[in-house]
C-alpha cells in the first residue's frame, strides 16, 4: 500500500516538478475520502537549495527519512549536472533493495542509471535526453516515446507534465482507477493521455477545442461505447471522410481512433468492477468489448491480470446497477 512518499532532491532543484509532486503526495485534497499521504523532501542537508526557477526551497529532512518511504521519487536538473552523492546512492539503492518505488521526474532518471537501478530495464527520460540517456548508460533500454514506464519497482517518467502521468499511474497501481480519476478530477488534468512524448518534440498537440468536430466525436463516444464503433461510423459523425477524420484524429489524441476506443472501454470497465457487482460478461456487453473471454483478454493484456481479480484488490462499496 503506498502510505509514505519521500522526495530526494539535489540542487539545483526542477520546481515545477517538485510542485507537481508536492500538490500529488502533499496536499490533502479537497474530497477528505481520497487518500492522504505522509510526505518529505529530502536532501543530503537541510540547508537551502537554489531551484532552476531561481529562488531557494530547503528540504524538509535529510536522506535518513526515505528509509521508511514506500515511494522514493528522484528529480533533476536538465543536463549536464554532477552525478548524485555517494550517499544519495546508498540511500537509493537501500530503498530499491527493500521493494520500495523508486521513481524519477523527468531527469532525476540520470541519479536513478548512476546508482546502477536501470541496469537491464526500461527507462524513459525528457526526449530532449532520451539519446544522452542512451549513450551514456547503454545496460538501459531507453523508450524515449513513453510517457513514463513502470519496470518492476522501478519507474521513471518523460518531460515536466508527464510527471503528472507517472503519479496518476502510481495512484491508481495503488488505489484503483476510480480513486484515480477522482484525483485527476481535482488537479483538473485528464486521468489518462494516450499516445507518446514523441508528439510534443516539434511542436505541441492542437487542443481539442469544446464544440469541435473531434470533441464531439470523443463525447459522444463515450457515451455510445457498447455499440459497434468504427472509423467509417465516426467520420461519418464528424462530417469527414475516414482518412481524414483518422489524419486530424491522432493530430488531436496522439493516438488512433482504434487504440483510444479501446483504452476507453478498458477504463469504463475498470470502473464497473470498481463500483458494481455487475458480472464480467454484462460489462463487456456495456463497454463494447463483447464477449467476457474478450474483456478477460485484453484486461489482463493491459493490466497484468484478470478482471476478477482487479475487482477483489479495488471494489468499494459495490452495489449492484
Amino acid at each position: 500500500m503506498l502510505r509514505d512518499v519521500a522526495v530526494v532532491v539535489s540542487p539545483p532543484v526542477p520546481a515545477f516538478e517538485l510542485g507537481i509532486l508536492s500538490e500529488v503526495f502533499g496536499l490533502g485534497r479537497i474530497d477528505p475520502s481520497l487518500p492522504r499521504y505522509r510526505y518529505a523532501v529530502c536532501a543530503e542537508q537541510r540547508r537551502p537549495l537554489p531551484t532552476t526557477s531561481g529562488f531557494g526551497m530547503t528540504p524538509t529532512d535529510g536522506l535518513r527519512r526515505a528509509a521508511g518511504a514506500d515511494l522514493v521519487m528522484v528529480t533533476g536538473a536538465a543536463p549536464p549536472v554532477p552525478p548524485p552523492s555517494a550517499a544519495v546512492v546508498r540511500a537509493l539503492r537501500a530503498a530499491a533493495a527493500r521493494g520500495a518505488i523508486v521513481a524519477s521526474a523527468c531527469t532525476g532518471v540520470f541519479a536513478l542509471a548512476a546508482a546502477g537501478l536501470l541496469d537491464g530495464r526500461r527507462a524513459t527520460t525528457h526526449w530532449a535526453y532520451a539519446d544522452q540517456l542512451a549513450r551514456d548508460y547503454p545496460a538501459v533500454t531507453v523508450e524515449p516515446d513513453s510517457l513514463y514506464v513502470r519496470d518492476g519497482n522501478i519507474a521513471t517518467s518523460a518531460g515536466s507534465t508527464a510527471v503528472i502521468d507517472l503519479c496518476l499511474a502510481l495512484v491508481r497501481d495503488a488505489h484503483g482507477a476510480e480513486i484515480a480519476n477522482r484525483v485527476a478530477r481535482e488537479l483538473v488534468v485528464p486521468a489518462h493521455r494516450d499516445g507518446g512524448q514523441t508528439q510534443y518534440a516539434e511542436a505541441p498537440v492542437a487542443a481539442v477545442a469544446t464544440g469541435s468536430p473531434i470533441s464531439a466525436v470523443l463525447d459522444w463516444s463515450i457515451e455510445h461505447l457498447a455499440e459497434d464503433l468504427d472509423v467509417d461510423e465516426l467520420a461519418r459523425r464528424a462530417a469527414m471522410s475516414p482518412r481524414t477524420f483518422a489524419r486530424r484524429f491522432r493530430e488531436v489524441t496522439g493516438t488512433t481512433p482504434a487504440a483510444w476506443l479501446r483504452r476507453q472501454r478498458l477504463l469504463a470497465a475498470e470502473r464497473l468492477l470498481e463500483t458494481t457487482e455487475v458480472t464480467v460478461d454484462a460489462i463487456a456487453h456495456r463497454t463494447g468489448l463483447g464477449s467476457g473471454d474478450t474483456l478477460r483478454r485484453q484486461f489482463a493484456r493491459a493490466r497484468g491480470i484478470p478482471p476478477e481479480a482487479y475487482r477483489r484488490a479495488f471494489r468499494r462499496d459495490a452495489t449492484p446497477r
